[in-house]
């Protein structure tokens, strides 16, 4: 049974088929549950696994950086918080920016830091090469010689 309407309603607009605003709650929790993972396991590896703590140094990175599941782990890693954050900021904006010139603002600069942070941080490691500028008493020898 259709409601009837009132005067002085306003028409109803049908529902478009994307709403970001589903969406946007959708990825918040798959990518939280993720991000979980993600996360204890990349601090378990490199706090807890091993010499822990004071294992960690350049020689340490670039050995992860140097496997191709440790780059897919921490691309995933960066895609999926910085997206996860971006859109927390976008619900936040929305929420208490009233005027519509300051909203359109605020959400300009989220999208545009999140765009240049992705950028630069899937270069760093996909492009990460620990052996330019490699002296020959340097820890990484024996990484770079197996390159």
């Amino acid at each position: 049974m259709s409601a009837i309407p009132f005067p002085g309603d306003k028409p109803q607009r049908k529902a478009s088929r994307f709403n970001i605003e589903k969406w946007g709650w959708i990825y918040m929790r798959f990518s939280g549950v993720i991000l979980v993972v993600l996360i204890f396991g990349h601090l378990f590896v490199n706090l807890v696994a091993g010499d822990g703590v004071k294992a960690i140094d350049f020689a340490f990175v670039a050995g992860k950086l140097a496997n191709p599941f440790w780059i897919v782990w921490d691309m995933l890693l960066l895609w999926l918080a910085l997206i996860h954050g971006a859109n927390g900021m976008r619900s936040i904006v929305n929420d208490y920016a009233r005027n519509k010139r300051l909203r359109f603002i605020l959400l300009g600069a989220i999208g545009v830091s999140t765009a240049a942070l992705l950028i630069l941080g899937t270069l760093v490691l996909t492009t990460f090469d620990p052996c330019i500028g490699l002296t020959p008493d340097s820890a990484l020898v024996e990484i770079c010689a197996a390159q």
